[in-house]
C-alpha cells in the first residue's frame, strides 16, 4: 500500500505521527495504511531489543556483529574501509527489518574526560565529517537510514539533559558544526538527532536557528529531525523550531498539546503539516528499502570484516629497540617465548557502556589468538583485577605471579587499560590516569623484563607517564568483537599497523584545552578555549604532548616527495605529493594536508587539517597522491557579517605523517572573497582606509589633519613613535577631535563624515538628498 499524503490525515492523526508509539517504534495510522517503523541503537553494531526484553534492550538484544567503536575505527582514517563497515551495518539492519540505525555520532572530542568519547571519531571536524559521511553512505546504500548525532555541541555527559554549551559563533561554526555540515551535504542522512543540551541557553530540541535556519535553510537538509530519547523540553515550541519526531512515546500527552495549540491558534497547522509530512517521507523510504537485503546473516564474513577493521584501528605509538644492536621489539617472532600479562588479554574490553552496547555474534580474546598464531611458549598471568574491590594481599599475589612469568619469558606483552565502569554514557571521567594497581604492575614487570610491549584498551585517551620506559606501545582502543584476533595479527606482523591518532594524547590532564572550563558549573559550560580544540591548542601554545594528532607508526617506512599545491577551476586546492614505501613490507600511509595563513586578519591555529587519504603501498612502490582541499573548508566564520569568508593570501600547505611530522610544504595563493563591510561612525580608521571608496578620500583628510597633530605630538611623544599605528583603531566618528589637536580648525564635521559613509556604502555614488 502506498503511503498517503499529509492532506489525507486528520489533525489528530497528523499530531500522532510526531511522537513514538513505544520506545523503538513510530506510530502507525491504520485508517490510511501508514505502518509503524522501527528504529534502534547503533552505531558500531545493531542493538535491537528482542521481543519481551527490557525496554532499553541493553540486557537482551539480538546477536549482531560488534565492529570497532568510532574511537578505533576512526583511527584508520580510511574512507573505503569505513564505507564497507557501513555497508555491513546496513546489511544487518535490513535483515532485522529495522528502518533506521541510530548513528553515527560525530561530536568533537573537546575534552578527554567525556565519558562518551569512545562513540566519537575525532577532535577535528574534517576527520569527523569525512568519515561520518562514509559511514552514512555505507549504511544507507542498503536501503536503511541513519541518524546523525548528537546535534549539536554535545561534548560532555555531566548534566547532559540541561547544561548549556556556551560557545562563541566562530568555534561553534568552525569546530562543532562543521563536521555535521559535511555529513549533511555529502550524505543526506535520513534523520538527524538533536541533542539533550542547550546551546547558548536554548535547548537544541527547540532551537529554530539550529534546526531550521542552519540545518535546513543553509545546509539544505532534506530529512527528518528526531529527538534524542527524552530530549524534548517543550513539545509545541520544539515542533515550531523544526524538531519533527519526539522519541520515545509520550503516551499521547504531547500529541494532545499539539492538537490544542492548533485549535487555539497558537500553532499554525501548516507547521504540523510539514513535520508530519517528513515522518511520512521517512516511512516511504523505509518501505521502499524494506527487504533490500535478504538473510540470513553471513556471520563469518562479518566477523572477518570486524577483524580487518580492528587491525586497521590499532595505533603503533612507539616501537624501538631495547638495545642499540637489536631491531625494534615489534613485530614479535612467532617462535618467541611470550608472557601475556593483564586481565584484558583474557577478558577483553571491546566496547563502551551505555546505549551502544552490542550483543556480539562471537567474541575473540587476545590470549587465545596469540596462542593460535604462536609456535613458541605463551604463558599467562592475570596481573591485576578489574573487580571493584580487591584486597592488598590479592593484588600483591597477582603482581608476584606476573613478575615470575615476565622473568621466564623472552618478551612480555602487557595489557593495560580502563575498566568499563570508568567510562560510560551518562557520566564523565574524573581523570585520564590508568588505575594505580596497573601502574604498579607495570613497574614490577619492567624491573623483571624490560623487553615489554604495552597494549592499551581504552575508549578515551590515557596519560602515558611510562612512555619513555617501554620500547613499544600499541594503542588498542576498543576494538569490537574481533579485536583479540586483530591484536595478535599486529603483534606478530600478519597485519602491518597503519592507524593514526585522531586525537592528541596529552602529557597531563592539566595541559588540555578545556581543563579550566570542563564540565562547567550551575548548568553552564563555557567553551573558553574557543577555536583552539585539540592539536590547535597544543600547536598554538607550542606545548609538549605525549603523542601528537595524526601520529602512528608502521613496520615499514614511507618517504614523501615535494608537494605541489594548485588552485583548480572550481576554486578548490589540489595538492599532489609522491609517497614511497621505502621498507620491505606492504603498508598503508595516512597522508595529511594542513593549511596555515601567516598574518591573517583573524585568529587562527598555526595549521589546520583540511584533507587526508589512506594510501596502500607495496614495498618499493611510489604513488602520486592527489588530495583536494575544498575552498569552503578554507573559510572562517566572520562574526561581523555572520557568514563564511575565504580570506585571500599566500597559504602554507603542509603535507605530513602527523600534525608535527611535516614532510613537505608548498605555498598557494588563494583569491579571497569580495566582501566590504558597511561603514559606520564606529568603523576604525584602519577599516576606512582599506575601503575602496572611502580610503583615498580619508587619506587626504588625514594628511591635512596630521600636520598639526604631528607638531603637537612631537613635544610629548618619544622619537620613532608610529602615529599611523596609533590611529589604526581610532573610530572615524571621532575624527573631529583632530581639529582640537591641530589647533587650526582642521578636521571633519559630523556632516562630512556622514556623507563620506553614505557615499562609501552606496558604492561610490554620492547619496541623494
Amino acid at each position: 500500500m502506498s503511503i498517503p499524503d499529509v492532506t489525507e490525515l486528520t489533525l489528530e492523526e497528523k499530531a500522532s505521527l510526531t511522537s513514538g508509539a513505544s520506545f523503538w517504534y513510530t506510530k502507525p495510522v491504520e485508517r490510511v495504511g501508514v505502518p509503524a517503523i522501527m528504529v534502534t541503537d547503533g552505531p558500531h553494531g545493531l542493538r535491537k531489543q528482542r521481543e519481551g526484553g527490557d525496554h532499553l534492550g541493553i540486557g537482551d538484544s539480538v546477536p549482531a556483529t560488534c565492529f570497532p567503536p568510532a574511537v578505533g575505527l576512526g583511527s584508520s582514517w580510511d574512507v573505503d574501509l569505513i564505507h564497507r563497515v557501513g555497508e555491513a551495518l546496513g546489511t544487518e539492519t535490513s535483515i532485522e527489518n529495522v528502518a533506521v540505525l541510530l548513528g553515527p555520532g560525530i561530536n568533537i572530542k573537546r575534552s578527554p574526560l567525556c565519558g562518551r568519547n569512545f562513540e566519537y571519531l575525532s577532535e577535528d571536524p574534517i576527520v569527523s565529517g569525512v568519515l561520518g559521511a562514509a559511514i552514512v553512505q555505507g549504511i544507507q546504500s542498503k536501503g536503511v537510514g541513519t541518524s546523525l548525532k548528537h546535534f549539536a555541541a554535545n561534548n560532555q555527559e555531566n548534566d547532559r539533559m540541561r547544561a548549556s554549551s556556551d560557545v562563541d559563533p566562530r568555534p561553534l561554526r568552525e569546530i562543532y558544526l562543521r563536521g555535521f555540515e559535511r555529513v549533511v551535504e555529502d550524505a543526506q542522512p535520513w534523520t538527524v538527532m538533536c541533542s539533550y543540551n542547550r546551546i547558548n541557553g536554548v535547548y537544541a530540541s527547540e532551537d529554530p536557528w539550529l534546526l531550521t535556519q542552519v540545518l535546513r535553510d543553509e545546509w539544505g537538509y532534506e530529512g527528518l529531525v528526531v529527538s534524542d530519547w527524552g530530549a524534548v523540553n517543550e513539545r509545541v515550541p520544539g515542533l515550531a523550531a523544526g524538531m519533527d519526531l519526539e522519541m520515545p512515546s509520550s503516551g499521547g500527552a504531547t500529541d494532545a498539546q499539539i492538537v490544542a495549540a492548533v485549535q487555539d491558534g497558537s500553532l499554525d497547522e501548516s507547521v504540523l503539516d510539514v513535520a508530519a509530512g517528513r515522518v511520512l517521507d521517512l516511512v516511504r523510504k523505509a518501505q521502499d528499502g524494506a527487504g533490500a537485503v535478504a538473510g540470513p546473516l553471513d556471520v563469518d564474513a562479518h566477523h572477518a570484516l570486524a577483524r580487518e577493521a580492528a587491525g586497521r584501528s590499532i595505533v603503533l605509538l612507539k616501537n624501538e629497540a631495547l638495545r642499540p644492536a637489536q631491531g625494534p621489539v615489534l613485530p614479535l617472532a612467532k617462535d618467541a617465548n611470550v608472557a601475556v600479562i593483564g586481565e584484558f588479554a583474557a577478558s577483553p574490553r571491546y566496547q563502551g557502556a551505555g546505549s551502544s552496547m552490542i550483543n556480539p555474534t562471537r567474541l575473540d580474546n587476545a590470549l587465545d589468538e596469540i596462542r593460535a598464531l604462536s609456535s613458541g611458549d605463551v604463558s599467562y598471568a592475570q596481573g591485576f583485577s578489574n573487580a571493584l574491590q580487591v584486597s592488598a594481599e590479592d593484588a600483591a599475589a597477582l603482581r608476584t605471579e606476573a613478575v615470575a612469568a615476565a622473568e621466564a619469558a623472552e618478551v612480555v606483552v602487557l595489557f593495560l587499560g580502563l575498566p568499563a565502569r570508568l567510562e560510560s554514557e551518562g557520566y564523565d571521567r574524573d581523570d585520564i590516569d590508568l588505575p594505580a594497581a596497573q601502574l604498579e604492575l607495570l613497574d614490577a614487570v619492567l624491573a623483571a623484563n624490560p623487553n615489554t610491549v604495552v597494549v592499551l584498551s581504552n575508549g578515551g585517551v590515557v596519560a602515558l607517564p611510562f612512555a619513555g620506559r617501554v620500547p613499544a606501545i600499541l594503542e588498542g582502543w576498543l576494538l569490537g568483537q574481533a579485536g583479540g584476533g586483530a591484536t595478535a595479527d599486529v603483534l606478530f606482523g600478519d597485519v602491518n599497523p597503519s592507524a593514526k591518532l585522531t586525537e592528541t594524547i596529552p602529557v597531563r590532564l592539566e595541559d588540555t584545552p578545556a581543563y579550566l572550563d570542563f564540565p562547567g558549573e550551575f548548568s553552564h559550560v563555557r567553551y573558553g578555549e574557543g577555536l583552539f580544540v585539540g592539536y590547535r591548542w597544543y600547536d598554538a601554545r607550542r606545548m609538549d604532548v605525549a603523542f601528537p594528532f595524526g601520529h602512528g607508526l608502521s613496520y615499514t617506512t614511507f618517504a614523501y616527495g615535494d608537494a605541489v599545491a594548485q588552485v583548480d577551476a572550481d576554486g578548490d586546492l589540489e595538492v599532489t605529493v609522491a609517497v614511497t614505501n621505502t621498507g620491505d613490507r606492504a603498508g598503508h600511509e595516512v597522508v595529511q594536508v594542513y593549511t596555515g595563513l601567516a598574518g591573517s586578519q583573524v585568529q587562527r591555529a598555526p595549521r589546520e587539517l583540511k584533507a587526508f587519504a589512506a594510501v596502500a603501498l607495496e614495498p618499493g612502490e611510489t604513488q602520486t597522491v592527489t588530495l583536494t582541499v575544498r575552498r569552503k573548508d578554507l573559510a572562517y566564520w566572520d562574526i561581523r557579517a555572520d557568514r563564511w569568508i575565504v580570506e585571500g593570501g599566500s597559504y602554507t600547505v603542509s603535507v605530513g605523517a602527523s600534525s608535527r611530522d611535516i614532510r613537505s610544504t608548498a605555498e598557494a595563493t588563494i583569491e579571497g572573497d569580495v566582501f566590504t563591510l558597511p561603514l559606520t561612525r564606529a568603523s576604525s580608521m584602519g577599516e576606512v582606509l582599506r575601503h575602496p571608496v572611502a580610503g583615498p578620500i580619508v587619506q587626504s583628510m588625514i594628511a591635512q589633519a596630521m600636520g598639526g597633530v604631528a607638531d603637537s605630538a612631537a613635544s610629548i611623544m618619544p622619537e620613532g613613535v608610529d602615529m599611523s599605528k596609533m590611529m589604526e583603531s581610532f573610530p572615524i566618528g571621532r575624527i573631529g577631535m583632530m581639529a582640537g589637536l591641530a589647533g587650526d580648525g582642521a578636521g571633519a564635521s559630523p556632516e562630512m563624515i556622514d556623507g563620506l559613509i553614505a557615499m562609501a556604502n552606496a558604492g561610490g555614488v554620492p547619496a541623494q538628498a
